[in-house]
């Protein structure tokens, strides 16, 4: 009877075991992630199962056969994390890991450059027209997604419905962008800027009192040889706007010189107050051109859904800064 009285006291979902053999260097931790059960959830199950198989310090015996404790299908479940979802990002990047909450209280209005009946900046790709407002568009998503992933409340002013963030080359150009809250995008350019600003300062208003900043996201169309470096604006009578896009600005310096050392970087942060959305929204602003959709070398940086990934990640870190730097 000695043999079976470690069945005392086991779990109630026990009886689904799975037999395995320890081999050389095996322990509780190894050889449990090596079947499937996670460690954290299931070491006493298992103790509890094999305690007169253990040795000294819950030691594995090598050849010995041990009981692995199976999930039930509701523990598999909850063993599954679950993140907040999106559906804003598309299918596959809807869901948000958690980062940290190094943004918590901070609130963010992300605008993309043009939209709707304005694609702005066209050129042709490998036969194909390709717009500025796709690309802005999808560095802003991987932008909000940053955001939230430090926990910031993001506002995402210029939206579409059905684009997602896209791994693609290529971004298929479409004309069904709305402004927030739903809003068709006007054809005249003033009524069009208008309503971004008034879009921004509702919310602005709502959010009295908080951490608010307003990114504006763009990509520039110059001569085909011309290569540009981001650049960034803000408005000259708002140490605040400043203060974010030196940060950005600062950011993106430091990152040039790790990732492509020996060259120069040339993006520079200035004043334009003169800009529509700069000069009439309520938030400190931080307006960001990207690169010249004409040029090769700056399509690299555009065009390649990875570089729209770290422009995302540097204009996040930089922002990151400014936050801590209040």
């Amino acid at each position: 009877m000695a043999g079976i009285s470690w069945l005392v006291g086991l779990p109630s979902h026990a009886q689904d075991t799975l037999q395995v053999v320890a081999e050389p260097g095996d322990g509780i931790f190894s050889l449990l992630r090596k079947h499937g059960a996670d460690p954290a959830r299931h070491i006493e199950d298992f103790i509890a199962l094999n305690e007169p198989r253990l040795g000294e310090g819950a030691s594995l015996y090598e050849g010995t056969t041990y009981l692995i404790p199976i999930p039930s299908p509701e523990e598999e479940a909850a063993e599954v994390p679950t993140f907040a979802r999106y559906d804003i990002f598309g299918e596959q990047y809807a869901e948000v890991p958690p980062e940290s909450s190094r943004l918590e209280g901070a609130v963010f209005y992300l605008v993309s450059g043009h939209g709707g009946p304005d694609p702005g900046a066209m050129t042709e790709y490998n036969g194909k027209l390709i717009s500025e407002d796709e690309y802005a568009y999808d560095v802003t998503l991987r932008l909000a997604r940053k955001l939230l992933a430090h926990g910031a409340t993001v506002h995402i002013i210029i939206r579409d419905p059905d684009d997602g963030i896209r791994d693609a080359r290529v971004l298929e150009m479409d004309t069904d962008e709305v402004a927030l809250p739903d809003q068709a995008i006007p054809l005249n350019q003033l009524a069009r800027l208008k309503q971004r600003v008034e879009a921004v300062n509702n919310l602005y208003l709502e959010n009295r009192g908080k951490h608010q900043r307003l990114i504006v996201t763009h990509v520039d169309s110059r001569s085909k040889g011309q290569n540009i470096d981001v650049f960034f604006y803000h408005h000259n009578k708002s140490r605040s706007g400043k203060k974010l896009a030196e940060h950005i600005h600062k950011t993106f310096q430091e990152k040039y010189a790790y990732y492509q050392p020996g060259r120069t970087y040339t993006g520079t942060f200035e004043d334009r107050s003169t800009l529509y959305l700069v000069k009439n929204t309520l938030p400190a602003t931080a307006f960001i051109e990207i690169g010249n959709i004409r040029n090769t070398r700056d399509q690299r940086r555009i065009l390649d859904p990875d570089n729209r990934q770290a422009l995302a990640n540097w204009i996040c870190e930089g922002i990151l800064a400014d936050y801590e730097d209040r």
